[in-house]
């Protein structure tokens, strides 16, 4: 009877279990004897049937062993509904204490002040950080579960429905804040991936400014019209390649403006880099503008060069034509000659129109 009296239910869910054990113990114990109840009861029987002289007290101890067995199996019934309910709720309090170290742990990771270094890092703490996400999703099924578990069981368990509540407090406090973590780590992660993005832009759009710039200035003035013709082609593809990145300046523009008007944490520096960024995009527009009035003042050159050189060529011919001394010596060479002269005055005319 010491032992179904017992008001020890446990401090915890493992000292719960070795209770219910012990317990379970007990009930084996009082299975076996519930046989010997029956062996007194059928004595007693044969007794009373026997007519015995002491029947009355026969009878009466009969009745105060049932009585006995009756309240112990009662009271086991009691103590076995105490133990299991005991169980439930410690049962309840590990699960809760589980998840809220769980979730501890985790806010542990999402109070990380590293929001990345570069464009690479930041891809994957941003993957991390959405596994995390996906564990918090599975988690929530699991505290809707307990938040519930908890209700049942301040009904079922009145007695302990303040402890209980207390616990089912714990957790959604816990819980609100791994939450609200999540959202400013992902909303900064976020953050700082624009930021990440717009500079890994803002270094490849000014990396390749500087080897246009190189290629732009790496081609020598020509020697003739056609070394001049290949130049200004190939200035003129310069031009069509700095055109194709037009819209690339422009969406790093936009980017590093929409950081700016959000109130970015690292505006300061995104300004400085737009300006960079402005500058050298107007430096090598004017540099290859500048290249291209070199270029063309070196087309006009060669054209000159080409030109002035052919009217040397010309006149050289012409002088030894003019120096001959044959005047003819018949009408028809003297015709003959005069038809040539003729014809030398109109080259003449041709090449001083060009010459002027």
């Amino acid at each position: 009877e010491a032992i179904v009296t017992s008001e020890e239910l446990g401090q915890d869910l493992e000292h719960v279990e070795v209770l219910q054990k012990k317990f379970e113990e007990f009930q084996t114990d009082l299975a076996a004897h519930e046989e010997r109840v029956n062996e007194v009861n059928q004595f007693a029987g044969k007794l009373i049937q026997e007519q015995h002289p002491e029947e009355e007290l026969i009878k009466s101890k009969q009745d105060e062993v049932n009585a006995s067995w009756q309240r112990l199996k009662g009271l086991a019934l009691q103590r076995q509904g105490k133990l299991f309910g005991a169980a439930e709720v410690q049962r309840f309090n590990r699960d809760v204490d589980e998840t809220i170290s769980w979730i501890k742990e985790k806010g542990q990771l999402m109070a990380s002040d590293d929001f990345g270094r570069d464009l690479a890092s930041v891809q994957a703490l941003l993957r991390k950080h959405e596994g995390l996400e996906r564990d918090l999703a599975a988690l929530e099924d699991k505290v809707k579960a307990l938040c519930a578990e908890a209700d049942r069981l301040q009904q079922s368990h009145p007695i302990n429905a303040s402890q209980i509540q207390v616990k089912r407090e714990e957790l959604i406090a816990n819980w609100e804040q791994i939450r609200t973590l999540a959202a400013e780590r992902h909303a900064r992660l976020n953050d700082s991936y624009r930021l990440q993005r717009f500079l890994a832009d803002f270094r490849d759009l000014t990396s390749w400014v500087t080897e246009m710039k190189a290629l732009i200035n790496a081609d020598e003035l020509a020697n003739d019209v056609a070394g001049a013709e290949a130049l200004l082609d190939r200035h003129q593809e310069h031009k069509g390649e700095i055109d194709a990145h037009e819209d690339s300046f422009k969406s790093a523009d936009e980017s590093g403006q929409a950081l700016l008007a959000a109130g970015h944490y690292a505006s300061d520096e995104v300004k400085e880099k737009l300006t960079i960024l402005s500058d050298e995009r107007s430096a090598l527009l004017e540099l290859w503008e500048l290249r291209r009035q070199q270029y063309e003042q070196c087309m006009d050159l060669q054209l000159f060069y080409r030109d002035t050189e052919q009217v040397d060529n010309w006149m050289s011919k012409q002088e030894a034509f003019l120096l001959n001394e044959d005047l003819g010596d018949s009408l028809d060479s003297v015709e003959a000659l005069l038809k040539k002269h003729e014809d030398f005055e109109k080259s003449l005319s041709a090449q001083e129109e060009k010459i002027t």
